[in-house]
């Protein structure tokens, strides 16, 4: 499936669903990385616009660019009351943007899906002079814990096309060709969402590679998750722990 497109059918949940990012991460691109308060922000692959969010509550103005019709109007009918936000039809590899008209670009859980050659190049024409891109991850954790390792092991088993992260090539050496030499710069967050039985389909659901309703093994999929849930939960929730990774450099 076109990377673009593949989570048109999972919005609501994606919303629901997703988290959020730590405020000690927000707090550190602010401090650390340099995104300034007052400057024009690019959020590239923006999403339902969750990452914008925290970002329009620091004061920042943040053009929003997502190729996804039905994301962006999610993104829209979430904060397009804003005064300094605005969503565009776009992507990494071609915004729309006019050449060097923002400060910083921050691309949250997106930046796997983007041709780099061509994307790089991208940002380099739209940002102004000494402008740094971040990139975000909110890292699913898969080892440590039996909920963990079966929740893993489900993606594994009932992902259409399930890709663990350590095969992404998301290390800070595997980026280190995306931003000018010397200036890559990475640090890490703990996050964490509760779940009951109901939000935890939910967070399955959001995943673009898990089963939906009518395919031939989703009920096996959910059955398996039930139990899962079942094994694992204390006083009827479950926890997903993430790691959230902030990557930045000039590019």
């Amino acid at each position: 499936m076109n990377s673009k497109e593949r989570f048109s059918s999972r919005v609501d949940s994606y919303v629901k669903y997703r988290p959020s990012y730590p405020q000690e991460a927000i707090q550190y691109l602010y401090d650390t990385a340099g995104l300034p308060k007052d400057g024009e922000v690019a959020d590239i692959g923006a999403g339902t616009g969750i990452f914008s969010k925290l970002l329009l509550e620091r004061g920042s103005k943040v053009t929003a660019v997502e190729p996804n019709k039905e994301m962006r109007e999610a993104a829209e009918d979430m904060l397009g009351g804003e005064p300094h936000f605005r969503v565009v039809p776009g992507s990494a590899e071609e915004t729309g943007l006019q050449s060097r008209s923002v400060d910083f670009i921050v691309c949250a859980q997106s930046f796997h899906w983007f041709d780099r050659t061509a994307s790089r190049a991208e940002f380099r024409r739209i940002l102004r002079p000494g402008g740094k891109v971040a990139l975000i991850w909110n890292s699913r954790l898969t080892h440590g814990t039996p909920f963990r390792e079966e929740y893993e092991r489900l993606l594994q088993t009932f992902g259409t096309d399930y890709k663990p992260e350590k095969d992404r090539d998301l290390s800070p050496e595997g980026l280190a060709s995306f931003f000018k030499s010397g200036t890559i710069q990475e640090a890490r967050f703990t996050n964490q969402q509760a779940f009951d039985f109901e939000g935890l389909r939910g967070r399955l659901h959001s995943s673009s590679s898990s089963l939906v309703p009518g395919d031939p093994n989703y009920e096996n999929m959910v059955s398996e998750l039930r139990g899962l849930f079942d094994r694992n939960n204390v006083n009827g929730q479950v926890a997903i722990d993430y790691e959230t990774r902030v990557i930045w450099g000039e590019v």
